[in-house]
C-alpha cells in the first residue's frame, strides 16, 4: 500500500512536550485491558480471520450503528449481503463520518496493524481490502499474533456464572504468554423482573452448580459455588452492567418465602425486584471482598430500544443509548452498607451520562480508606463516551475531584481485536493534556516527574491495582 499520513506522528499531540511524553513514557508500554468482550474460544483457539470484514465489521455495533445513521440498507450490515458487499458499503460511507470518533478510529486501525494510512473511501476500498486480507493469512495476524503485536500482558474477557470455561482452561494450560482472564458478570442472576428468562437461568445455574436453587440461600450458595470455580480458573474480576444500583439492599422474611414459592409457581410474578437485586447483589460483593476481587459497575444505558430490531436482531446490535437515570443516592446507600462491616472491595464505576461525571468522581472519594491508593476509581470514559471529548472530560474531572495519578487507565471494552488502538488513541490524548499545561506553566515542566505520572495512568497503576506484578 501507499502510505499515506492520515495517521501522523503528531496526531492528537500539539506540542513538543506532548509528543515527548508520548515517546518516551506511553507509547511503548504493554497494554492490561481489564475490561472487554473478546470471544476466549477465539483466542484459545488462535483463530485466523478470512477478511477484513469477518475482524472488522462482524459485531461492531459502533460501525453498524454509524451506517444505519448513512442510509445504508440493513442487508449490507447484519444481513445476508457478501463480505466484500459490506465492507465496500462501510468505505463507501466512511468520508462522512467525518468528525465522528469513528474516522479516526477507523484509519488507527488500518494504520496499526496493517500499515495503511491513507484515506479509507470508495476509490481506495478494493486496495485496502486486497492488502489487509493477504496480511490476515498470515500467523502474524491470528488472534493470539495481534495480541502479542499489542503487547497484550492482560485480557479481561466478560463471562457467564455458568459458563464452563474450558477456553480460559486451555488457554492456562497453553504457553501462549498474555493472561486470558475470566471477569464474573452475574447479570442474569439479579433479573428477577424477567420471569421466564430468570426461572430458565435458576435451572441452569443449578444444573452447573450442583446445587438445587429453591430458596435464597440456596441461590446465594450456587453463585458462591460458581466464585469459587470461577477463582480456580484465574478470575479476579467481577463486572456488572446495570441500569442503576439497587436502592435497597434488604429482604424481609416474608420477601424470602416469596421467593420459595415464586420458583414453583408459574406465571408468578415478584413483588420486590429491586430488593432482590440489592441483597443478591450486596452477598456477591461481600463474596469479592473475601477473595481480594475488583468489582466494576458500568451504570446507565437504556438498551435495546428499537423494539422492532430487537425482535429481529437481539440485544448488542446498535440500538442502545444513554439513560437517564438517579444515581448519588443508590450508589451512596450500596457501597456504604458494605463500609459499615469493612466489606468493600476495590471498586471501579463507569457512568454513561456525561452529565454524571461529577457525582461518579465525587463519590469515589467517598470510601478511601488509607489502606492502599485508588480503591475506588472512577472508571475511564465508556461506550458513548470513549472518544476525545468524552475521555479528556473524565480526566479532568477526575483530576478536579480525586487523584489522576491514581488512575487505572484505559480499557476497550470491545468485541473486536483490532480495538487496542483505543489505548494509543486513550494516551495521546493523555499525553497532549500534560503536554499543554506544562506549556503553558499549569503544570511543572519537569518531564522526568510528569512522564512518570503518565507512565502509571497508562499501565502501572493497573498493573499493581489488579494484581500483576
Amino acid at each position: 500500500m501507499k502510505e499515506g499520513n492520515v495517521i501522523s506522528e503528531r496526531f492528537l499531540l500539539n506540542n513538543e512536550r506532548a509528543l515527548r511524553l508520548f515517546n518516551g513514557y506511553a507509547k511503548d508500554l504493554p497494554i492490561i485491558d481489564y475490561h472487554n468482550h473478546l470471544p476466549p474460544q477465539e483466542i484459545a483457539e488462535n483463530k485466523q480471520f478470512v477478511n477484513l470484514t469477518e475482524i472488522w465489521l462482524k459485531g461492531d455495533h459502533y460501525k453498524w450503528r454509524g451506517m444505519r445513521t448513512l442510509g445504508v440498507d440493513e442487508n449490507l450490515i447484519t444481513g445476508t449481503a457478501s463480505d466484500k458487499e459490506k465492507f465496500m458499503a462501510w468505505a463507501e460511507v466512511v468520508p462522512s463520518t467525518i468528525r465522528n470518533p469513528l474516522f479516526h478510529w477507523t484509519h488507527m486501525e488500518l494504520k496499526n496493524p496493517f500499515g495503511v494510512n491513507s484515506f479509507l473511501n470508495k476509490d481506495s476500498a478494493m486496495s485496502v481490502y486486497k492488502h489487509c486480507n493477504e496480511l490476515l493469512s498470515q500467523d502474524e495476524f491470528s488472534t493470539q499474533g495481534l495480541l502479542n503485536h499489542y503487547k497484550v500482558k492482560m485480557v479481561g474477557t466478560t463471562d457467564d456464572p455458568c459458563d464452563d470455561l474450558k477456553w480460559h482452561q486451555q488457554l492456562l494450560d497453553s504457553s501462549f504468554t498474555a493472561k486470558v482472564k475470566p471477569s464474573f458478570r452475574p447479570d442474569k442472576a439479579l433479573m428477577i423482573e424477567k420471569t421466564q428468562q430468570f426461572k430458565q437461568y435458576v435451572q441452569a445455574l443449578s444444573e452447573v452448580s450442583g446445587i438445587q436453587i429453591k430458596d435464597i440461600e440456596s441461590l446465594v450458595a450456587a453463585l458462591k459455588s460458581r466464585v469459587e470455580f470461577f477463582a480456580a480458573h484465574g478470575c479476579s474480576i467481577s463486572d456488572h452492567g446495570l441500569a442503576a444500583l439497587p436502592y435497597s439492599y434488604v429482604l424481609t422474611d416474608a420477601e424470602k418465602r416469596e421467593f420459595e414459592s415464586f420458583l414453583k409457581t408459574d406465571g408468578s410474578v415478584y413483588s420486590n425486584p429491586d430488593a432482590f437485586a440489592g441483597y443478591i447483589l450486596t452477598e456477591l460483593s461481600k463474596l469479592y471482598h473475601e477473595k481480594g476481587w475488583v468489582q466494576q459497575f458500568h451504570l446507565g444505558a437504556i438498551r435495546n430500544n428499537n423494539l422492532g430490531m430487537f425482535a429481529k436482531l437481539g440485544a448488542d446490535a446498535g440500538y442502545d443509548s444513554i439513560g437517564d437515570y438517579k444515581h448519588a443516592e443508590r450508589m451512596s446507600a450500596f457501597f456504604g452498607n458494605l463500609s459499615l462491616t469493612d466489606q468493600l472491595t476495590k471498586t471501579i464505576i463507569y457512568n454513561l451520562n456525561p452529565a454524571d461525571n461529577e457525582v461518579f468522581a465525587a463519590m469515589t472519594g467517598n470510601f478511601a480508606d488509607g489502606r492502599m491508593k485508588g480503591k475506588m476509581q472512577f472508571g475511564s470514559g465508556w461506550w458513548f463516551l470513549d472518544q476525545k471529548d468524552g475521555i479528556e472530560k473524565q480526566l479532568n474531572t477526575l483530576s478536579n475531584l480525586g487523584m489522576v495519578s491514581n488512575f487505572v487507565g484505559m480499557l476497550t471494552d470491545s468485541r473486536s481485536f483490532l480495538s487496542y488502538s483505543r489505548h494509543e488513541y486513550f494516551r495521546r490524548i493523555l499525553c497532549n493534556l500534560f503536554g499543554t499545561e506544562m506549556e503553558n506553566g499549569q503544570l511543572p515542566d519537569d518531564e522526568e516527574w510528569m512522564g512518570k505520572i503518565i507512565s502509571d495512568i497508562c499501565y502501572y497503576n493497573a498493573e499493581a491495582y489488579f494484581n500483576l506484578k
